[in-house]
């Protein structure tokens, strides 16, 4: 994928996929730790233990109508091309937080692509689903919510 707005859409199309009624999505930059932060959580299905662990493995998925997954790997791979890494929380019943990290400054790091259009075509595409999205800068705090603009 060529940028982290693709990411985000795949990762939150996945978590539509596991019931996941409210996605929160946040981007952190900051430049003093030279860090670039993307967490996707959602309120889903969750996984167990070993999908979660097999999660970013490359070709793995829990689609039973799909042979391959590359998603969550391709992140993990962008993560660590730019000096970062890729976290996953999860539990049954309990949805589930990606986390993946990026030195900001790093030649490597995929850059942050088109977010409005990912968020647009996600809140299109999905009435039922409530979306939250934060971009943090420095001081600066941009928040886009589904249930503050009445887009459901």
């Amino acid at each position: 994928m060529r940028d982290l707005s693709l990411h985000i859409l795949d990762i939150a199309e996945n978590s539509i996929r596991a019931g996941a009624k409210r996605i929160e999505i946040s981007l952190a930059e900051n430049l003093a730790s030279d860090l670039l932060s993307l967490e996707i959580r959602d309120d889903g299905a969750g996984m167990d233990e070993a999908t979660r662990r097999s999660a970013a493995r490359p070709f793995f998925t829990s689609k039973p109508n799909r042979r391959i997954g590359l998603g969550v790997a391709l992140l993990e791979q962008a993560t660590q091309e730019a000096e970062g890494r890729l976290e996953i929380a999860s539990e049954p019943g309990g949805g589930t937080r990606i986390t993946a990290t990026f030195r900001f400054s790093h030649p490597d790091r995929k850059p942050t692509g088109n977010i409005a259009a990912s968020l647009e075509a996600l809140v299109a595409g999905n009435p039922g689903v409530d979306f939250r999205y934060e971009r943090r800068s420095g001081k600066d705090l941009d928040v886009f919510d589904t249930r503050e603009v009445g887009c459901r």
